[in-house]
């Protein structure tokens, strides 16, 4: 395992670019549902990031921060393009049809899905089920109490079973992140 990161290091923080750029695209590409979009937003984040690492405190993780910079990125992205695109907001009022066994569904479905929910509430999904953090780490990498990530996740989870069917992720914890496909994980736990 390589050593911690410096703050205000380039070294490191070229380290921290390699080690990160994938997971946190993947996680801006679920949340936009746009590959160019979450490019950008992650250049952006990065620049942002890069400024700001003379002033990083080591004693919160690193990625933690960096998820925390893209996601907000994302988030003020979405706001801004719901503002441009007024005929989004209408397209989005529509009745979803009907849906097959929600195990069935393509994952296309499933990002689809998560691409409609409001961007903090998506973010949530997306790092507890496809990342595996824990809701006290997603509090901490976004910024905001875990009782708001817990209200956040039963949120998302309600309206995703209204588009998808009988869809019930559990926050069981106990499957490694990266070892089972995103939407086989979410769409085979059930709530306790």
């Amino acid at each position: 395992m390589e050593s911690a990161y410096r703050p205000g290091n380039p070294t490191d923080f070229d380290r921290l670019y390699r080690d990160t750029y994938g997971r946190l695209l993947g996680t801006l590409v679920v949340l936009l549902g746009d590959r160019a979009a979450a490019e950008d937003c992650l250049q952006d984040a990065f620049v942002q990031a890069f400024k700001a690492w003379p002033r990083w405190n080591p004693s919160a993780p690193a990625e933690a921060w960096l998820h925390r910079i893209a996601v907000n990125r994302a988030i003020s992205y979405k706001r801004w393009s719901k503002l441009r695109e007024v005929g989004e907001i209408v397209r989005r009022l529509g009745r979803p049809g009907e849906v097959g066994d929600p195990a069935e569904l393509p994952r296309a479905a499933l990002v689809k899905a998560l691409g409609r929910l409001p961007a903090k509430q998506a973010a949530a999904m997306v790092l507890r089920y496809y990342h595996g953090y824990t809701n006290r780490e997603i509090a901490v990498a976004l910024g905001v109490p875990e009782r708001t990530i817990a209200s956040r996740l039963s949120t998302a989870k309600g309206r995703l079973r209204v588009e998808l069917g009988d869809f019930r992720p559990e926050q069981t914890g106990s499957e490694p992140a990266g070892r089972v496909p995103a939407q086989r994980r979410v769409m085979e736990s059930r709530d306790v």
